[in-house]
């Protein structure tokens, strides 16, 4: 990336400026075009589980990166933009969002939409040398955007708590935690507190996806009791049969909700087929879902459960 004054400096020539492989992401900067189309990237990248997601992040990525140059000192990335660096599962901006605290002056420039911040409605992180509205900050400032349902999705991705491969909890890799979001609600007057008000209350630790958030709010809606979420189950002599998203523990009813990644991974593959084969020998019953069953057009998720939840002796 570089200015054409410096590359004038640097003894580049008039005509060379002009060449075909040059880009100008934003005026006053410039970059060399990459050597392989980013739609043979995005291509090869949806070959693989999540790849979209990664596939999108990365790009917006290297957008904020060639933006970062032109980029004042008090200036942060704000919205979708610091969602989505953040690995938060929004869809990613036409523009990128950039903020400033009052009294600065939001910038003006294409392909940039500029926001001004009150100074105490927002706390800066960096990542990959990148200062972005952490993500507690960045949830309640989407507010003027997003549906409750959608709020309680994002604050769930952020609350998570990730396991390791051992399935061992990682606190510490959680973008942050319930008391972070309180304390952006509480922080003062914006637009959308009512609906981040409203969110808050239905925001869990435990969910590890969208489609997990999902389904619980669709069961709450329905009336079914309140599982417990992100659960290692165990056989009475305490060995570990495995981790369930979605657990009904009084009625013995488990919910796994399966993702394109159960699909497309053969080892993830073999891996669920032995762990529910334990669960049903410890007298579990299992009830899997995919996202037809709550996304679909005629979604079956709380009916299923409902089911299961009725044959173990619940009654509404």
């Amino acid at each position: 990336m570089f200015t054409p004054t410096q590359a004038r400096a640097a003894g580049v020539t008039a005509r060379r400026l002009r060449a075909r492989d040059l880009e100008h992401p934003y005026r006053g900067l410039m970059v060399v075009r990459p050597e392989r189309p980013l739609e043979e990237e995005q291509s090869d990248a949806d070959a693989t589980p999540f790849a979209r997601d990664r596939a999108q992040r990365k790009a917006l990525l290297r957008r904020a990166r060639e933006y970062r140059p032109l980029m004042v000192s008090h200036a942060f990335f704000v919205g979708r933009t610091a969602g989505v660096l953040h690995g938060l599962p929004l869809d990613p901006p036409e523009e990128l969002e950039v903020g400033v605290c009052a009294p600065h002056r939001a910038p003006r420039r294409r392909g940039i939409r500029g926001r001004k911040v009150a100074p105490g409605l927002v706390s800066i992180r960096e990542i990959d040398g990148l200062r972005v509205a952490s993500p507690a900050s960045t949830w309640a400032m989407l507010a003027s955007e997003l549906s409750v349902r959608e709020l309680v999705v994002v604050g769930d991705a952020i609350v998570h708590v990730p396991r390791d491969s051992w399935g061992r909890p990682q606190s510490t890799a959680a973008l942050g935690t319930t008391a972070q979001l309180h304390a952006a609600v509480d922080a003062g007057r914006r637009p959308g507190l009512h609906r981040l008000r409203e969110a808050i209350t239905s925001i869990r630790v435990g969910s590890a996806s969208p489609l997990e958030t999902e389904y619980r709010l669709d069961a709450e809606t329905a009336g079914l009791p309140e599982p417990e979420l992100d659960v290692q189950i165990r056989e009475s002599s305490g060995r570990l049969l495995g981790i369930t998203e979605i657990v009904y523990r009084d009625l013995r009813v488990l919910v796994e909700i399966e993702g394109d990644h159960h699909r497309t991974s053969k080892t993830q593959w073999n891996r669920d087929i032995e762990k529910y084969a334990a669960y049903i020998a410890d007298g579990w019953e299992l009830v899997r879902l995919t996202s037809s069953h709550i996304r679909g057009p005629n979604p079956r998720a709380t009916e299923m459960v409902r089911a299961a939840l009725m044959r173990h002796g619940w009654r509404p």
